[in-house]
């Protein structure tokens, strides 16, 4: 490829990058930035060849769309809910560490509630007026939400994961097991590092609230409590074997137990179970799985322009630039953008592939990636989650920002130690 059509495709890619930075729709920028890189290369059908191979790949679709509808159902009979104020309980004992254990116990929940704006949204109206009370500064309430928020790697049916393991050609599970130990010591730095910001700020405890800020006197069903992470502990019995019976469940399948389970303990109407089970998987399909097609269109583009060959050489010439490039590159675009879906899919669909030519795995380069961009959009004061939860505390964004930064970075750099140099 000419030096003209790497210059015009990197300029088409610095201008994606602040299109998203400007809040322009995700999935618009993304797939006319592919079409675009790819008309001037001269083959405006690889684009449309893109989004034909993204609308087959049913396996990542399938345990997204699952994934996706039992949050709605969970939402719809409020055991979310539940599950949420069974944890602020336990947090009454934590003393001194309310604020990691606060972050520790939203990572928790993220596992179940994917979406970091929806868990922002879920978590945050009832935490962050309970950390508020107890003293602590709204700033740091809002970050201890905001900073638990990435957990979802922890789902085997979340679609970052199934992506690496599409990707990997690995099962879903393994690529969680692969990354559990980096994602929770990312988790734990980043509540620490809180922490100590707000001791060094000495905004942990003293604030004094404009008006009496409460915890909702809820009661909570234990019962309830427990249906959102059934279908996780199912999943993890079978791919331990520690229950035969488990192992031939796939993703979509322990999810959807999780939905009839949630009907025997709610006793909520059927047909709006179902209504909701089938408004989340379209919700997936437009929103999470929309961006991963436009990634995927995007990646063709830079293809066809020559940009991905250049990447490739580069970085087999020198095999560290591939893990830099796959912890940093992730991790800025997501604080500048406020998402770290985009950057993460489309690395991985057009670099992670070839990872053993760097000599990585393709799940540790993956899994990278993916914690990267997480770890990035948390400390991005753009991010939806972080408008939300600032939003709660009655702050600006960028205060909540400020706070999360040092543990993030720090979190980064361990983590690219940690899988990329095995």
């Amino acid at each position: 490829m000419s030096l003209v059509l790497l210059v015009l495709g990197f300029i088409i890619v610095i201008g994606t990058i602040f299109l998203m930075v400007k809040q322009y729709e995700t999935r618009m920028v993304l797939f006319c930035a592919g079409l675009l890189m790819a008309i001037i290369a001269g083959d405006p059908f690889a684009a449309f060849k893109g989004f034909s191979q993204a609308m087959t790949e049913s396996r990542v679709f399938e345990a997204i769309i699952a994934v996706m509808g039992f949050a709605m159902v969970l939402k719809l009979t409020e055991c979310d809910k539940h599950l949420i104020y069974l944890l602020v309980k336990a947090l009454k004992q934590a003393g001194p560490f309310l604020i990691p254990a606060s972050t520790l116990v939203t990572f928790f929940i993220n596992t179940s509630i994917t979406s970091a704006a929806g868990c922002s949204a879920a978590v945050g109206a009832i935490l962050i007026p309970f950390l508020i009370a107890a003293g602590v500064n709204p700033a740091i309430a809002a970050a201890a939400v905001f900073a638990g928020t990435y957990g979802a790697n922890f789902n085997p049916g979340y679609a970052q994961v199934a992506v690496v393991a599409d990707v990997a050609k690995a099962n879903s599970i393994d690529v969680v097991a692969n990354h559990f130990y980096p994602l929770l010591l990312s988790g734990i730095i980043g509540a620490v590092s809180l922490l100590l910001v707000a001791w060094i700020r000495k905004e942990h405890k003293g604030y004094v609230p404009e008006k009496n800020i409460t915890a909702e006197d809820f009661k909570v069903d234990y019962l309830k409590a427990v249906v959102p992470i059934v279908p996780l502990f199912i999943l993890i019995l079978g791919a331990k074997g520690y229950i035969p019976a488990f192992k031939e469940l796939a993703i979509s399948h322990a999810m959807i137990i999780g939905v009839f389970l949630t009907f025997v303990v709610t006793r909520a109407n059927p047909g709006k179970i179902a209504k909701e089970f089938w408004h989340g998987a379209g919700d997936a399909f437009g929103h999470v799985f929309g961006i991963i097609i436009c990634a995927l269109v995007f990646v063709e583009g830079m293809k066809s322009i020559g940009l991905i060959k250049a990447m490739m050489n580069a970085m087999t010439t020198h095999p560290a630039i591939a893990k830099l490039s796959a912890t940093y590159g992730p991790f800025l675009l997501a604080i500048i953008s406020g998402s770290g879906d985009a950057a993460s899919v489309a690395f991985n669909k057009a670099v992670t592939v070839h990872a053993e030519q760097f000599g990585m795995l393709p799940a540790d380069m993956g899994s990278l990636a993916v914690i990267a961009g997480a770890l990035g959009r948390t400390m991005s004061p753009i991010a939806g989650g972080a408008i939300i939860c600032s939003a709660f505390a009655g702050i600006n964004p960028m205060e909540l920002a400020k706070r999360n930064a040092p543990g993030m970075l720090i979190a980064v750099t361990v983590t690219m130690i940690m899988l990329g140099f095995k």
